[in-house]
């Protein structure tokens, strides 16, 4: 049965004078005032669940900057995310495109809680991790429109997408959890005070692969956070009909795992605090399952209603709705009036608007060969020639052409 999030909402109390410095992007913060004050958040009895832990405290402090800069994002990644599905529909993206819309408070929630320096990998549905570790919106749809001035420098489209402590956008399902076993691992081979989030939906979390990488993580000790986002259906199937157990948080059976209302970003935020602190006290991996949901289908080529009912999306749009809960805070507790929401809600559409414009007027990839084998290796680093398929298909970086020909 579908569980809804719709009990006692979470509640905020100002309290000023707690100074933070904030760093925003574009587009542009609305000129709200005393954005340092600090809130003092509870969240409702029902945010967690922990397995074998203790789970976060429900009341925690943090600053109205933050909440406003949440905000900011998740309208930014809704507004890109129905740019794409636009751009679908109009024939200038073409394969795959898999949206996040309703999902918005993961990747925003973990992001402002952690920093550049630790690592974030997940599945095809990327978009919004991609604009959150620092790609523009520009580059985001540039990719997806295997533009050359995509993200990817359009080679990899929707599902595969990377840049600075981001390491996809995987198109193989379960395949970068080992992937991010690997990157928790250099981070503990180095000594470093860094976690890795290695992400992946309710339908890769039967891999076998998903377990190997459980117990690696376990028996060394990695800052590893595995995290399933639960969105309720893997492609057409939903979570009862395809796992035995759906309480994704307890199959680390010997990691200690934690459940989390992912429609809450204020739930979302507190959680990734936490698991952060839990890596960097060297506790070791951690799994969390994020019970959330998508709005749209499974991908662009899924109406996601013949395995579901209208009214069972509508009802989850209506009360569950990321954004507008945490809207709702912005209003109910002085963080920020209506009129000054509105002037933020309009310039993330100008913005967005903007950089589907640019994305949509760069070039393609140029028609040269060499564009082919340049992320080969690290420039600098390469091997004198590339061995081909067959002899004649060897390339030479040093000549910049096939080798034999």
């Amino acid at each position: 049965m579908l569980r809804l999030f719709s009990k006692r909402p979470s509640t905020v109390k100002v309290i000023p004078n707690l100074v933070r410095s904030l760093a925003t992007e574009a587009p542009e913060t609305p000129d709200i005032a005393n954005l340092s004050d600090v809130v003092d958040i509870e969240l409702p009895d029902f945010s967690f669940e922990g397995y074998k832990m203790d789970p976060p405290q429900l009341n925690y402090q943090t600053e109205k900057g933050t909440l406003l800069q949440m905000y900011k994002d998740m309208v930014v990644i809704r507004r890109m995310e129905m740019a794409a599905d636009a751009l679908y529909k109009a024939k200038k993206v073409r394969g795959f495109c898999h949206l996040s819309v309703g999902q918005e408070a993961i990747a925003v929630g973990i992001e402002n809680a952690i920093t550049k320096n630790d690592d974030i990998i997940t599945s095809y549905r990327c978009h919004g991790f991609t604009y959150m570790r620092g790609s523009s919106v520009q580059e985001v749809l540039a990719e997806l429109m295997g533009r050359r001035s995509g993200v990817s420098y359009g080679k990899g489209g929707s599902m595969h997408m990377y840049t600075n402590g981001f390491y996809g956008g995987n198109g193989i399902v379960g395949a970068q959890v080992p992937l991010g076993a690997g990157l928790a691992f250099a981070h503990h081979y180095r000594d470093q005070k860094n976690c890795t989030w290695a992400l992946y939906g309710d339908g890769a979390a039967n891999q076998g692969q998903v377990f190997e990488a459980f117990n690696m993580a376990k028996l060394w000790n990695l800052p590893c956070i595995f995290t399933c986002e639960n969105n309720k259906y893997g492609m057409g199937t939903s979570a009862a009909r395809s796992s035995a157990m759906t309480e994704y948080y307890k199959r680390g059976q010997y990691i200690p795992g934690l459940k989390v209302n992912g429609m809450d970003i204020l739930a979302v935020y507190q959680a990734a605090k936490f698991a952060k602190d839990w890596t960097e006290n060297d506790n070791g991996p951690l799994v969390i399952e994020f019970e959330t949901y998508r709005y749209g289908g499974h991908s662009m080529s899924d109406p996601g209603t013949t395995y579901r009912t209208r009214e069972e999306v509508q009802n989850m749009r209506s009360r569950n709705d990321p954004i507008a809960g945490l809207k709702a805070h912005l209003l109910d507790f002085n963080i920020a009036t209506e009129e000054e929401i509105k002037a933020f809600d309009k310039s993330a559409r100008k913005y967005v608007d903007e950089q589907v414009k640019l994305a949509d007027a760069s070039p393609p990839p140029e028609a040269k060969m060499n564009i082919l084998f340049e992320d080969v290796y690290v420039p600098g680093s390469e091997i004198p020639i590339l061995r081909g398929r067959i002899r004649d298909d060897s390339w030479s970086f040093e000549k910049g052409g096939f080798a034999y020909k």
